[in-house]
């Protein structure tokens, strides 16, 4: 039986996807295909590195705090070429591509298509409103060239699936302006199911919950917040098994709540643990 294992975009929560894969190989459940999105992009990129989830949650943290960094320099560069005090992110991402690139490096790798595990994670080009996936299969019928992109450094790839709109600016590649996966597949079932999973456990976050913005950019995030949930619906009926995880002490970008969503990740998983055996068959 071939598992595969879908995260969806969400912040700091995805800290739980690492709680989540955690709980899997504790209960003997390998996944050999994953998909990420946003967040979910990191954590996938992580675990096909070869990443343990102790080294994964390790250097989730550390990043965590290292990619909202305040860039003074590129703000200011940023309001110049765009004439605008938001320009086009409060942040430019280069602090997620470096730092995965990094993480590769010590791995052994640097390009996407070097990974030994199957791997996809989308993301959007602004200028067209089309969906892109970085992958490190061949082209093929079900990964035509049209849509699928598989020659790019892992960093880049994750940093252009992660560029949250307004947050970080939209990443430069090949002509194309990527932003955030999440505006058209937060949650890539059907890409992990492609990639050749017998079966599909899919991991998302709830945005059902009553907390109240209290400025522009709280309300801006939980807008888009929304929007990524929304999307999200339509995958959950495209997987085997769904977790779905209700942080409400948790905000997109809290980076505080970490332990808390690694744990609830954990539990949930844990919790669920016999349903997930018995839809693999492995009880």
């Amino acid at each position: 039986m071939k598992i595969g294992l879908a995260l969806a975009g969400g912040g700091v929560r995805g800290a739980a996807h690492i709680g989540v894969i955690k709980a899997l190989q504790e209960n003997n459940i390998e996944i050999g295909y994953i998909g990420g999105t946003s967040i979910g992009s990191i954590v996938a990129a992580f675990f096909a590195m070869g990443y343990n989830t102790d080294e994964m949650y390790k250097l989730f943290k550390y990043f965590s705090k290292d990619i909202l960094k305040v860039e003074p320099r590129y703000y200011w560069e940023n309001v110049r070429v765009t004439k605008n005090l938001m320009g086009y992110g409060l942040l430019s991402g280069e602090n997620i591509e470096n730092g995965m690139n990094e993480c590769a490096r010590i791995k052994g790798y640097k390009n996407i298509k070097e990974l030994p595990i199957p791997i996809v994670m989308p993301t959007v080009d602004i200028k067209n409103s089309k969906e892109y996936i970085f992958t490190n299969q061949e082209y093929s019928k079900n990964f035509p060239e049209s849509r699928y992109i598989n020659d790019i450094s892992i960093g880049k790839a994750v940093r252009a699936s992660s560029s949250y709109p307004a947050v970080f600016a939209p990443t430069i590649f090949n002509g194309h302006k990527f932003v955030d996966g999440g505006i058209i597949d937060n949650l890539p079932t059907k890409e992990v199911r492609k990639l050749g999973a017998d079966k599909v456990i899919a991991v998302r976050f709830s945005s059902a919950n009553n907390s109240d913005p209290k400025n522009i950019f709280e309300v801006a995030l939980k807008s888009v917040d929304l929007l990524f949930d929304q999307r999200t619906e339509k995958e959950i009926s495209e997987s085997d098994f769904a977790i779905s995880l209700n942080l409400p002490d948790a905000s997109v970008f809290n980076i505080k709540k970490l332990d808390y969503c690694y744990t609830k990740g954990y539990l949930a998983t844990i919790k669920n643990i016999n349903k997930i055996k018995g839809m693999i068959g492995k009880v």
